[in-house]
C-alpha cells in the first residue's frame, strides 16, 4: 500500500507541471462546446501517454529514447505540432474579436487525438516519466512485476485525479466567463505555444551538435 501512495504522490506532482499540454488543455475547454467532455477526453489522453512512458522507463529502456538522433528528431517534431497548434490558436482568436464568438468547437475526438500526438512527442513528458519517475520510484518496482503492478496503478490514479481535475476547473471556470476572456485565452496559448515550440526546437538543435 505504501508503495502505491508513494507512486500516486509522485505522479500527482510529475503531472502537475504546467507546460504546453496544460495549455493545450485550457484552450481546447475554452472553445466551448462540450468543455467537460473534452476536458475528460484529453486528461484521458495525457494521462495514458504518462502511463505508458512510466512503464517505459520502470524497464529501463528510458534511456532509449534519449539517444541523440530520436531526441532531435522528437523535439523538432514536437515543436513543428506546438507551433502549428498556437498559430491556429492566434487565428481563432482573432476571428473570435471580431466575430464575438466562436465559430468551431473542439469535439471530444479531436481533442483525444491532438492530446495524444502532443504528449506523446513532448520530450519533457518523456523525460519526466522515463527518467525521472523511476529513479523516485521504489527500486522494487524494477525487479519484481506485483511491485511494478502497484507503482503502475499508483500512477494511473495519480495522473488521472490531477488532469480529469484540472480539466472539470477549467471547465467550470469556462461557463463563468465571456467571450471577450475567451479571445483573450486563444490568442494567449497561441503565443505560448509558439513561444514552447521555438525554444524547443532551438534546445533540440543546440544539445544535438
Amino acid at each position: 500500500m505504501a508503495q502505491l501512495w508513494n507512486a500516486y504522490g509522485v505522479s500527482l506532482l510529475l503531472a502537475a507541471q504546467v507546460g504546453p499540454i496544460t495549455f493545450l488543455i485550457v484552450r481546447s475547454i475554452a472553445r466551448g462546446g462540450r468543455a467537460v467532455a473534452v476536458g475528460l477526453a484529453m486528461a484521458g489522453a495525457v494521462a495514458a501517454i504518462d502511463l505508458f512512458y512510466a512503464a517505459v522507463g520502470l524497464v529501463g529502456a528510458g534511456q532509449l529514447l534519449q539517444r541523440d538522433g530520436l531526441r532531435l528528431a522528437l523535439g523538432l517534431g514536437s515543436a513543428a505540432i506546438l507551433i502549428v497548434l498556437g498559430a491556429r490558436a492566434i487565428w481563432v482568436g482573432v476571428r473570435a474579436r471580431h466575430e464575438l464568438a466562436f465559430a468551431d468547437h473542439v469535439q471530444p475526438r479531436r481533442a483525444f487525438r491532438t492530446a495524444v500526438v502532443a504528449t506523446a512527442l513532448n520530450p519533457l513528458t518523456i523525460a519526466l516519466w522515463t527518467v525521472s519517475f523511476p529513479a523516485a520510484a521504489p527500486a522494487s518496482a524494477e525487479h519484481s512485476l506485483g511491485s511494478a503492478v502497484t507503482v503502475i496503478v499508483g500512477v494511473a490514479l495519480g495522473t488521472l485525479s490531477w488532469y480529469c481535475g484540472f480539466a472539470l476547473l477549467v471547465a467550470a471556470l469556462r461557463r463563468r466567463v465571456g467571450a471577450g476572456l475567451l479571445t483573450l485565452v486563444e490568442l494567449g496559448t497561441g503565443c505560448a505555444l509558439i513561444g514552447y515550440g521555438g525554444l524547443l526546437a532551438y534546445r533540440s538543435v543546440a544539445g544535438d551538435r
